[in-house]
């Protein structure tokens, strides 16, 4: 009786050994707080790929509208000019059209070679086919849609074209009887004998020829030295005594009253000094000057 007792209770602790093992191995809930502890940290390929975007500051752009509208910067142009600025002053010294004109013309018609049409046909100038054209052509829209215009097959021969172009047809007669160092009036004789439609072409092609300079290679063609006597005028120029300096022997400042058709470049021209001179007297941060405005130009 005694030995079944004994042996009942020894499957009784065997039995509740069992147990305690089973709920000793039950797995743990893990913490949310472990699981979110950890950071992705990133790698240094993706550190070294972001880099600061240029701002506007540091390259400017340029929008030019003519045959197509395109957008470049600053540098592109200048690029441009110092492509195509010799065959411009060659001929400017065969043809008689100032330089300037033809590289502004050549920058604002071609989007500074970077239009459909500079890139397509090497035409630089947005000249049409018109009667009696025998050579290559594309379609273009400008007045009008799928219009015609020369195709070359190289852009030199763009710029011969265009001299040719203006020295053939009587209605630019009157271009030929300016001064080749009176850019503003080509500008408007062009858009009056009716190269452009746009009411605002004299205005971009002088904003080019003022804002890069492209005067200089008309000067240079010219041998201009820029030794111009200066001429008063009373309804232009007013004279200051300057207050600063006493006794000191110095001559008066000069200002000078804008009127209409001024520009810092025929100013500069009237009293023998630069553009860059009278913008650091004025403290003038572009070529912008307005009707009325006085200047210092001594």
């Amino acid at each position: 009786m005694y030995k079944k007792i004994f042996i009942l209770a020894c499957l009784l602790f065997l039995a509740s050994c069992k147990g305690t093992k089973y709920t000793s191995h039950t797995k743990k809930p893990v913490s949310k707080s472990k699981t979110t502890s950890v950071a992705k940290k990133p790698t240094s390929t993706q550190t070294k790929s972001v880099k600061p975007k240029p701002t506007t500051s540091e390259r400017q752009t340029e929008t030019l509208e003519a045959t197509s509208t395109t957008t470049v910067y600053a540098d592109v142009v200048k690029t441009y000019i110092d492509q195509y600025k010799e065959i411009s002053k060659d001929n400017m010294r065969t043809h008689g059209i100032p330089a300037s004109i033809t590289l502004a013309q050549g920058i604002l018609e071609s989007g500074s070679g970077n239009g459909r049409l500079a890139k397509e046909a090497n035409n630089h100038f947005g000249i049409k086919c018109h009667t009696g054209w025998t050579g290559d052509s594309i379609k273009h829209d400008d007045d009008a849609l799928q219009e015609c215009f020369r195709k070359y097959r190289h852009a030199s021969e763009s710029f011969r074209d265009h001299s040719l172009f203006l020295t053939s047809r009587a209605r630019y007669n009157d271009l030929f009887k300016l001064n080749k160092d009176d850019y503003q009036g080509w500008a408007k004789g062009l858009r009056k004998a009716g190269y452009a439609t746009d009411p605002k072409y004299p205005d971009k092609l002088i904003s080019l020829i003022e804002r890069y300079e492209l005067y200089q290679f008309d000067n240079e063609v010219l041998g201009n030295s820029k030794t111009i006597t200066v001429q008063q005028e009373t309804s232009k120029v007013v004279t200051k005594q300057n207050t600063n300096v006493s006794n000191s022997g110095e001559p008066p400042i000069l200002a000078h009253k804008v009127v209409e058709g001024d520009t810092l470049y025929s100013l500069s021209i009237k009293y023998n000094t630069t553009i860059a001179e009278l913008k650091r007297l004025n403290n003038l941060s572009d070529n912008s000057i307005s009707i009325g405005q006085v200047l210092r130009v001594k």
